[in-house]
């Protein structure tokens, strides 16, 4: 599975089968959480066993708590912190949708009954639920190209490839509060339109788009054609 499959079909995941994640499949998932706190400076940490991190009536009713793992999503606490978090956390989230992993980003959990290891100088933000899912999720309903794409005219395609993808991102009650503007020297500028876990938000958003881009570069694919 590539990447772009991986964006096309994952779906958050709240239902998990009673089952531990493979331990071949643990160790690609913590090479790849070492990749993202270097390049992103973040602090993230994944847990096999995540006890009572979902342990709350909410997640109760949800069947959040079935959850058998947990990626606890924390770094050094800055302005950017959250869209960085949001941006490295995705790339996680798609890696182990390709590893046959499931996964549901959440704010609702237990941050005191997390036995990460957060320095003073951190922040936690969100979680990420992690295991093999009873199901694959349903797709959500997405707004138009058109809808969050700021400016007339026509685009070029590697743009609207990238809108496409950044459509496909799972954003806080799936509210897509976002807005994408290709300014006049070819630089992508990204407008958050508030809401909640709105930077977590733009930066899930701003991974999915650029990893359309990239899509598109490497296939050399620049027109629809």
């Amino acid at each position: 599975m590539t990447e772009i499959e991986a964006i096309k079909d994952r779906h958050s995941v709240r239902n998990f089968v009673n089952q531990k994640i493979a331990k071949d499949l643990i160790e690609k998932l913590n090479i790849m959480i070492v990749q993202c706190n270097a390049e992103g400076n973040l602090h993230f940490q994944f847990f096999e066993n995540a006890g009572n991190t979902f342990k709350n009536l909410v997640n109760k009713a949800t069947g959040l708590e079935s959850a058998p793992g947990v990626i606890i999503c924390a770094g050094r606490d800055d302005a950017t912190l959250d869209e960085r978090i949001g941006y490295y956390g995705e790339k996680i989230v798609l890696y182990a949708q390709m590893l046959g992993l499931n996964t549901c980003w959440t704010a609702t959990f237990n941050k005191k009954h997390v036995n990460a290891d957060i320095r003073n100088d951190e922040r936690i933000v969100v979680a990420i639920a992690i295991g093999y899912g009873e199901n694959t999720g349903k797709p959500h309903k997405s707004k138009k190209p058109g809808q969050v794409i700021i400016g007339k005219g026509e685009k070029p395609y590697w743009f609207n490839y990238g809108v496409k993808m950044a459509l496909l991102a799972p954003t806080a009650l799936n509210q897509q509060r976002f807005e994408i503007e290709l300014l006049p020297d070819g630089k992508v500028k990204f407008h958050d339109k508030g809401g909640i876990l709105n930077k977590v938000n733009l930066g899930i958003v701003r991974y999915h788009f650029d990893a359309g881009v990239n899509h598109i570069n490497k296939s050399g694919k620049k027109t629809k054609g």
